[in-house]
């Protein structure tokens, strides 16, 4: 069951890495314009000679985030997410990539939930664009605790990382002790006949359906798909055999992200249970209250719910 937290993944994020940077000498931040809404500023008061205000200015934060991981470093550039990667993705793609350096891309505010900050910066495709690049390892944290641990995984990760994290408070859906591993899923909740798989945000929207639909005497699975790449795969060809109905879902567009891949897996098989995916449907987001915007474009525990009922 999900409870209250108000605390957000970019707190986590914040907080881990200061204790990574205590830890390991060769950890620096980088970011274009965004101390504070990136939670950079406890960083940049412990370590100030480690801490590098790029100015508005994405593609030269990755540029020379990608020499300071040459000379040794293990860079971390942070901004919000529609601005990084995405301003950024000739380096990302080149001097990240394809030169395989150690470089952390932090992509805050995604998703439709930064709600009044609008269209502009709603952050729809990052998945879709990271995912498909040779050598990154793409991840999309649930909450607060998770954010901390997959702070701490990608920065212990040698190679390029991108680390999705959000603007307002999520439900706390894991534990301070429970474990994350890169590439493997965790299941929240068992089930029997219908299976969620949910990343970021709509973790704790997975884990609500899952309750609400006790009433129905439909039992539901929660798996929470924290690593879209790599890619747990074993975790869905273990739902395939057991499930009726298979659901995702993402604050992100309903193509490429965690439903294509998912969908990708069960492709190459010859039969598997029905998946819905759950997501933006080809449509840029507005500005507005998160919650509200959730409800309006369906990614909420109550649609899921309904999703469910018409189904079965």
């Amino acid at each position: 069951m999900a409870k209250e937290n108000n605390k957000t993944t970019r707190d986590g994020f914040g907080e881990a890495l200061v204790e990574a940077a205590t830890k390991n000498s060769a950890v620096v931040a980088l970011t274009a314009d965004l101390r504070e809404s990136m939670r950079l500023d406890a960083f940049a008061q412990t370590f100030p000679d480690r801490f590098f205000e790029m100015g508005v200015a994405e593609e030269n934060m990755v540029g020379a985030a990608a020499g300071l991981a040459l000379a040794g470093k293990i860079p971390v550039a942070c901004s919000y997410a529609v601005f990084n990667p995405q301003n950024a993705m000739g380096p990302i793609r080149t001097s990240v990539c394809y030169s395989k350096t150690n470089v952390k891309i932090i992509g805050g505010h995604a998703g439709i939930s930064t709600g009044p900050d609008g269209a502009t910066h709603q952050a729809l495709e990052d998945i879709a664009l990271m995912r498909t690049l040779p050598n990154m390892i793409v991840v999309v944290p649930a909450d607060y605790q998770e954010a901390k641990k997959a702070t701490h995984a990608i920065i212990e990760h040698h190679g390029p990382a991108y680390l999705r994290i959000g603007k307002f408070p999520t439900n706390a859906v894991t534990t301070e002790s429970a474990t994350f591993e890169l590439g493997r899923a965790t299941t929240l909740r068992q089930g029997n006949t219908v299976a969620i798989i949910a990343c970021g945000t709509m973790v704790s929207e997975a884990l609500r359906a899952a309750e609400l639909l006790e009433k129905y005497s439909i039992s539901v699975e929660v798996l929470n798909m924290h690593t879209i790449k790599p890619f747990d795969r074993f975790s869905i060809l273990e739902l395939v055999q057991q499930k009726k109905l298979l659901i995702s879902m993402e604050e992100h567009q309903i193509t490429g992200g965690l439903g294509s891949a998912i969908a990708e897996v069960l492709s190459e098989l010859s039969h598997h249970p029905p998946l819905h995916r759950m997501g933006m449907l080809d449509t840029f987001g507005e500005s507005g209250p998160d919650r509200e915007l959730l409800k309006k474009y369906e990614l909420t525990a109550e649609a899921a719910v309904a999703l469910v009922l018409d189904e079965l």
